[in-house]
C-alpha cells in the first residue's frame, strides 16, 4: 500500500508529511521502507507527549486541556500542523489509544486518523481491537488506506 501511495503522490508532483502519536513512528517507517520514498515523503513528527502536539504541531492548547489528545479535532489539527510545518502538499496524522489501558476516558481501540490537503481535510475513526501492537499496525494500514482514498478522490475531481 505504501508503494501505491508514493506512486500516486509522484504522479501528482505532491509531497506528504505525517504526525504520529498512537503509531509512534510506524507510519513513517512504512513509508520510508519504499525505495525512492524521498521523492515524495517530506518527513514526520512523532508527538507522543501531549504538550508537543501544541508546541510543535500547533494543536490548540485549550482543546487538549478539555478533551485530551485522543479527539477528532486534535487529529485534524495535527495533520494540518505537520503539513504546514514540513511544507508538504498533504498531511496525515494518527492519535488514539492502543492500550493496554484506557486513556482520558477513551477505551482501548479508539483511533482518529486525519488527512489534510489543499482541498480540505477529513478525519476518520476506525474502531480497532486486539493487543497494543495489533492496534498500532492496523492504524498504520488504515491511515495508508485513508490517504490512498483521498488521493484517488482528489484525482477524480475536475480541475
Amino acid at each position: 500500500m505504501a508503494a501505491d501511495v508514493h506512486a500516486a503522490l509522484r504522479a501528482r508532483g505532491a509531497t506528504l508529511a505525517v504526525a504520529e502519536s498512537l503509531t509512534g513512528g510506524l507510519l513513517a517507517a512504512a513509508l520510508v521502507d519504499v525505495p525512492g520514498a524521498s521523492a515524495t515523503f517530506r518527513g514526520s513528527v512523532t508527538a507522543y507527549a501531549t504538550d508537543l502536539k501544541a508546541s510543535v504541531l500547533g494543536v490548540d492548547e485549550g482543546l487538549l486541556a478539555v478533551h485530551g489528545p485522543v479527539h477528532p479535532v486534535v487529529a485534524g489539527q495535527m495533520a494540518q500542523g505537520v503539513r504546514r510545518l514540513l511544507g508538504a502538499t498533504y498531511g496525515l496524522a494518527t492519535t488514539g489509544v492502543a492500550g493496554p489501558d484506557p486513556q482520558d476516558g477513551q477505551p482501548v481501540g479508539t483511533v482518529y486518523l486525519a488527512f489534510a490537503g489543499p482541498a480540505g481535510s477529513l478525519v476518520t475513526s476506525p474502531r480497532l481491537s486486539g493487543e497494543r501492537a495489533t492496534i498500532r499496525r492496523m492504524a498504520v494500514t488504515a491511515a495508508l488506506e485513508l490517504l490512498a482514498g483521498r488521493l484517488q478522490a482528489d484525482h477524480s475531481q475536475p480541475n
